[in-house]
């Protein structure tokens, strides 16, 4: 049996399924980790108002990770802390995107603000966050206050060198991570789910050897270094995959409940 006292999970690819739907098996193996006293919680690069209808559909009871684990939300919703984005970087990576001709988000002031609502994955950052977003003339003022910044393209090839290249120029100021194939995240750096892990771990008061943690993208990989136990979905990279311990199926296919039944509340 293994001894795991705390979950942290990614959400996206992870926790729901790709038309961001939590099903009755995944609420039912949270409902589970409950019952065998384990704690459970999400980080995510979702924006806070991302996070309440899994909070509330989970009943969960701990902190949360926004932006990737830089802005800590209560269970309600309510934000406890946050960092944001050094209005220099913002700027600059800012500028790279558009240059680079992709669509921009700019995370602030509790909004997601972007230039054109018809852009590609609108729609679909519409559903997931369950809020529409604020449309702007200009995202320059909003730079000042950018909790998140995301490149968006459906060329994912294009926005994997633009990662390259925004890592190289920026990669020492901020993190940068595609969150998704079509997603390009900046967020500060220093509050990656790695950080956030160690953070809540620490709230909870077990060590990193107690916590496991679930995820399907390159920016999950953060957390699987700092966990007792790393759990990729089936859905992920290789080498996502390479760097967790375990591996489950994806997330169309109730991975996430396999996986607290077969390695966490059942572990061998």
């Amino acid at each position: 049996m293994t001894d795991i006292a705390l979950v942290v999970s990614d959400i996206d690819g992870t926790l729901v399924t790709d038309d961001k739907a939590l099903t009755p098996a995944t609420v039912a193996a949270v409902a589970r980790l409950g019952r065998a006293g384990i704690g459970f919680t999400v980080v995510s690069s979702r924006p806070p108002v991302g996070l309440r209808a899994i909070a509330r559909q989970l009943d969960i009871r701990l902190p949360m990770g926004a932006f990737n684990g830089a802005t800590l939300v209560a269970p309600d919703g309510a934000v406890l802390s946050e960092t944001r984005l050094a209005a220099p970087v913002a700027r600059a990576a800012a500028a790279h995107l558009l240059r680079a001709g992709v669509d921009v988000w700019v995370f602030a002031n509790g909004a997601w603000n972007l230039r054109d609502p018809d852009a590609p994955y609108a729609d679909l950052e519409a559903r997931t966050l369950a809020t529409g977003p604020t449309v702007v003339e200009d995202l320059d003022p909003l730079l000042e206050a950018a909790s998140k910044i995301v490149g968006v393209s459906r060329e994912s090839d294009r926005l994997a060198a633009i990662e390259e290249e925004l890592a190289r120029e920026l990669g020492t100021q901020a993190a940068i991570h595609r969150s998704q194939r079509y997603y390009l995240d900046v967020t500060p750096l220093g509050f990656d789910k790695g950080a956030f892990l160690d953070r809540i771990a620490e709230r909870v008061g077990v060590t990193r050897e107690r916590v496991a943690a679930i995820g399907d993208g390159a920016n999950d990989t953060a957390m699987f270094a700092r966990a007792g136990l790393a759990i990729a979905m089936g859905n992920a990279s290789d080498a996502v995959k390479a760097r967790a311990a375990r591996t489950t199926s994806g997330n169309d296919a109730d991975g996430f409940a396999q996986a607290m039944d077969a390695f966490v509340i059942g572990g061998t």
